[in-house]
């Protein structure tokens, strides 16, 4: 079924697949702003829903260890009240439409903060409120964007100092993400295609993600992309917090039909791969035999990238096997019309 062209083609009407696999491709593309004139900057903020955020969520994650100064998400209509002239915020929506990120903008210039606007269009890139415009690639729903928004974020970054080098891995890591996704694609058959493989085991069932602390943003995403690709139900959780809560949910109810799909890396912690280990052996029985992918490379970018990657592929497939077309979300458009 996977293999068939003539199946894809039914489904894929707005060519997801090729969305997907063109994401590395943003890796490479060349930003021509400049940061605006800061203060000396204490904290980031980036307010922004959905895609936005996400693009934020893989920034931080992956500079985890080398941003000096805290990053916070806002995912709603408010500002922390800490925002002021020592922060730098980033108002972020694709769309430029996003009325909770629309209600933060209104609220930044009366806190002296920096501010730099990130879209693609709309409300946003038509403010006439102060602060540095970046001017993010057009004509695509904004999870196919993550990777445009965090190249923007890195740039930025970069240019004010905050961190180094961080652009320049980013675009080295391209061509190395192309080649390890061209294994994933719709002409490479099931028993060579590990996507494929996955997403068949998936097929009608409520999916649970799990990533350790070098790939919990992409156990997020994974669950979005089921989400959002496959109409499909889904959650996350990240270890070591599961063993401290949801471990030991796994008790009832007994007949279970979620599927567990856990991504493990070789960066993590040895503490976190015992974990992982102790908690299937004692879950065995009660949680379904979880899906088990060991992200490649030899960089926390590197399997972070691929995890996604990945995610996006076995996400689509799970699309054709759900009979849906990955890329429209229509309920969401109905949902902002009732909201009016």
């Amino acid at each position: 079924m996977l293999d068939d062209p003539k199946y894809i083609a039914r489904f894929d009407r707005s060519d997801g697949f090729a969305m997907v696999a063109g994401q590395p491709e943003q890796l490479r593309y060349q930003y021509k702003f400049e940061a605006p004139a800061a203060n000396q900057i204490h904290n980031v903020v980036l307010t922004g829903m959905g895609g936005s955020a996400l693009a934020a969520e893989f920034i931080r994650s992956w500079l985890s260890d080398r941003l000096a100064v805290p990053f916070e998400i806002v995912r709603g209509y408010d500002l922390p009240a800490y925002v002021g002239e020592n922060s730098l915020v980033i108002v972020s929506s694709y769309s430029g439409n996003t009325e909770e990120t629309l209600s933060c903008l209104r609220q930044v210039t009366q806190t002296g903060a920096t501010m730099v606007r990130m879209t693609a269009g709309g409300k946003l890139a038509e403010s006439s409120d102060a602060g540095t415009l970046i001017e993010v690639p057009a004509g695509m729903q904004p999870r196919f964007a993550v990777l445009y928004e965090a190249k923007a974020i890195a740039v930025l970054l970069e240019q004010l100092k905050l961190v180094e080098g961080v652009v320049a891995e980013l675009e080295a890591a391209a061509k190395w993400l192309l080649d390890e996704i061209s294994h994933f694609a719709p002409n490479i058959p099931e028993d060579d295609n590990v996507a494929k493989q996955i997403a068949k085991q998936l097929v009608g069932h409520p999916v649970v993600m799990y990533g350790g602390p070098t790939l919990a943003m992409p156990a997020m995403k994974w669950k979005i992309d089921f989400n959002e690709n496959a109409k499909n139900i889904a959650f996350w959780n990240q270890l070591p917090e599961f063993n401290h809560n949801e471990f030991i949910g796994w008790g009832n109810p007994k007949d279970s039909l979620m599927r567990v799909v856990q991504l493990h890396s070789s960066l993590d912690n040895d503490r976190v791969a015992k974990r992982f280990e102790v908690s299937n052996r004692l879950l065995s029985g009660t949680m379904p035999a979880p899906i088990i992918v060991t992200a490649q490379g030899q960089t926390k970018l590197q399997q972070m990238l691929w995890s996604m990657l990945l995610g996006d592929f076995v996400a689509t497939y799970l699309a054709m096997l759900n009979q849906v077309d990955p890329v429209p979300v229509e309920l969401i458009e109905k949902l902002k019309k009732e909201l009016g």
